[in-house]
């Protein structure tokens, strides 16, 4: 049975999910009804970092246009550029066994392309979520439903899959932002 969590709320992967080695996290939005004049686009974007919070160096951050971390492990299934139809609009395949021995945290970010531009932010999103499942038996080990009103934000940290005491576990997180792509590339950046 899955796990629902609320914003802040952990879950140790290796006790909840013994022996998941290949993890999906799916994540997904419904944009409402809202004409800004042009169409939503947002994107999944994964920043995989060191002890000390960055990323070792830039193919460490997977989105569209890298689409696969340097050692393998992190892998980003394409760019829906409208989040029409139910279920995960983006999907990013990790495989565990294959994640550098140097990353302790793996960050997940969903964004609003050119948001200023269009006058866009995720108060005219809604129904947002990421969940982790095993990608072997499609059986879903938790998940978290973003149900804060982030009516001016245009960036939003999911959650993240970290590493304690040599186990994997994930954090729901839920921070919005007044930003884009580039503050958390700022951020994360060796």
């Amino acid at each position: 049975m899955s796990i629902n969590l609320s914003k802040g709320g952990r879950v140790n992967l290796s006790k909840e999910a013994p022996g998941l080695k290949n993890a999906a996290i799916g994540l997904g939005w419904d944009v409402n009804a809202t004409d800004t004049g042009s169409g939503f686009d947002l994107d999944a974007s994964v920043f995989m970092l060191g002890t000390n919070g960055k990323i070792p160096n830039d193919k460490y951050f997977v989105f569209y246009n890298n689409t696969q971390s340097p050692d393998g492990s992190a892998k980003h299934m394409g760019d829906s550029r409208t989040g029409e139809g139910a279920g995960d609009d983006e999907t990013v395949q990790i495989d565990l066994s294959k994640v550098d021995a140097s990353i302790q945290e793996i960050v997940f970010v969903v964004t609003i392309h050119e948001a200023d531009t269009r006058k866009q932010n995720f108060g005219q999103v809604r129904n947002s979520f990421i969940r982790i499942y095993d990608l072997s038996t499609e059986k879903e080990i938790t998940k978290y439903e973003l149900e804060e009103d982030f009516s001016t934000e245009t960036a939003i940290e999911f959650g993240k899959l970290y590493k304690k005491d040599g186990e994997w576990r994930f954090q729901a997180v839920g921070n919005g932002y007044k930003a884009g792509l580039q503050k958390f590339v700022d951020q994360y950046a060796s």
